[in-house]
């Protein structure tokens, strides 16, 4: 799966330009500039699809965008990170289980699991293996 969300910006009655996600309807920000809110929408999607994780949901797929909208991508860590998390839940995969699988302890599973955590990506990547899934990392213009 791509964790990139269409985004739709638009000016508030303040002067704002806003930010918001139709398939992740808690990520919104607002900023002065068009350039802000677009690095501010980034960390929104990604703190809002970490609070996924932390409340044990599934991370929504996202809809093809449409002409008026920008599409915003979260960090490749963190896509890692969210790729691993919808593995183990489909999977039905417990933090034990994969701790088992890969010789770590429950807690460093939790912490590789975890879009806040700093990890190095070449563990996840290892998770990511273990549960049969693989990372692709893509190049585009912007």
């Amino acid at each position: 799966m791509r964790y990139a969300y269409p985004c739709r910006i638009f000016p508030d009655e303040g002067g704002f330009l806003c930010a918001e996600f139709r398939d992740v309807p808690e990520a919104h920000t607002g900023w002065p500039t068009r350039e802000q809110t677009l690095v501010e929408a980034e960390d929104a999607l990604a703190a809002a699809l970490a609070a996924y994780v932390y409340l044990h949901r599934e991370i929504p797929i996202p809809s093809p965008a449409l002409e008026e909208e920008d599409v915003i991508s979260v960090p490749p860590i963190v896509a890692a990170k969210l790729a691993l998390y919808t593995a183990m839940r489909e999977q039905h995969i417990t933090n034990v289980a994969l701790g088992e699988r890969l010789g770590l302890s429950e807690s460093a599973v939790r912490k590789l699991v975890d879009p806040d955590h700093r990890s190095h990506i070449s563990s996840v990547m290892k998770a990511l293996r273990a549960v049969g899934r693989n990372l692709v990392v893509e190049d585009r213009a912007a």
